[in-house]
């Protein structure tokens, strides 16, 4: 059994009294008993017998694994300033696609209930305004609020000065075709198929027949760039289902031709130290390990795959949050700009 200590702000653990997840024990060892002589964590002091091993935030995680998952040079390089949230900021605000008849570039993010869609749309837009904005709506259930396909034209600093970039958040996936937004219908939506405002069901799926279906879809139409969202929290306790449902719809997409990149949500509650500083999650072992094993749920590189943590509670926007939010966006429009580069390239009268 495991226990996790507790953290206060500041640079020291707080070993004053073990922070349990799920079912309470009838006897623990107290956290100040595993210390050592120099009042960090001893793990030669630790046995199965005095640990407490349940899901929760920061669960899994022994005191002295803590003290350990700070590395000391990161493993990615963000310059943490304002001058690179403003470059960020501008880059993503005069963004044109690659063709210029092309106004819009359209991304459509995929996941299962309650990765962070709809709050990543919520959080890119904020950063934007300059305080929070529910955009897109946010639920709480298990059951996925999103059941619409909603395309959301993310504003620039103003309402009269729109970015290029289209955001689609659509119903979760699910374990299978039976639950969630299934793959026939994600590739109707991907081939430009499916209308705005299509309400999305297992039991009557995207056809000719539906009303709006775009029978000859053009460039502006489809999708030019598919984001998968996954829980940080989560990625351990997916279903082997979702797993397959995330591998035969990158087949899929990548038969295309769409290119594919992944978000890393709620990181901050994984790792302490990123929840105290976000700019420390490059400095973190433990979201990389977490990121390894979202890449292994995907079967993605973790090339592909960027941390961010959504707003959600705040009332204004964070200098560092939004630097990692944008460094997102810019990361997600690299691959859109292959997209156009790849579609130029194999059909150089395309119609738009």
């Amino acid at each position: 059994m495991s226990f996790n200590f507790g953290m206060v702000p500041g640079s020291c653990p707080n070993f004053s009294a073990p922070v349990l997840h799920g079912e309470k024990p009838s006897s623990i060892t107290l956290a100040t008993n595993l210390l050592g002589g120099d009042g960090r964590p001893d793990s030669s002091k630790v046995s199965k017998g005095n640990v407490i091993n349940a899901p929760g935030v920061f669960a899994g995680l022994l005191g002295a694994e803590q003290w350990k998952s700070k590395m000391e040079s990161p493993w990615r390089e963000v310059a943490w300033t304002e001058d690179r949230r403003e470059t960020l900021m501008e880059s993503i605000s005069s963004y044109k696609p690659g063709f210029e008849a092309l106004s819009e570039a359209r991304v459509l993010l995929l996941g299962p209930v309650g990765a962070g869609k709809s709050s990543f749309i919520s959080s890119v837009q904020s950063v934007f305004t300059g305080r929070f904005t529910n955009r897109a709506m946010v639920g709480s259930s298990s059951a996925s609020f999103t059941k619409k396909l909603q395309l959301f034209n993310i504003r620039g600093r103003s309402p009269e000065q729109p970015t290029a970039l289209v955001l689609c958040d659509v119903m979760g996936l699910g374990d299978g075709e039976t639950t969630g937004l299934t793959l026939h219908d994600t590739l109707a939506i991907i081939k430009g198929h499916a209308p705005e405002g299509h309400k999305f069901s297992p039991e009557q799926p995207v056809r000719s027949e539906t009303v709006g279906y775009v029978k000859k879809p053009s460039l502006k139409d489809k999708v030019h760039c598919v984001v998968f969202v996954v829980d940080a929290s989560k990625v351990s306790s997916y279903t082997k289902g979702l797993g397959t449902t995330f591998q035969q719809l990158r087949e899929h997409i990548s038969d295309l031709g769409v290119h594919q990149v992944a978000l890393l949500t709620h990181v901050d509650q994984v790792c302490q130290e990123t929840a105290r500083d976000i700019t420390q999650v490059y400095n973190s072992r433990i979201v990389q390990q977490t990121m390894t094993n979202a890449g292994a749920l995907l079967g993605m590189s973790t090339s592909y795959i960027v941390p961010v943590k959504n707003y959600s509670s705040e009332l204004d926007v964070d200098e560092n949050t939004d630097i990692l939010l944008l460094s997102a966006v810019d990361h997600i429009l690299q691959y859109v700009d292959l997209h156009f580069q790849d579609c130029a390239a194999t059909y150089p009268k395309l119609s738009l």
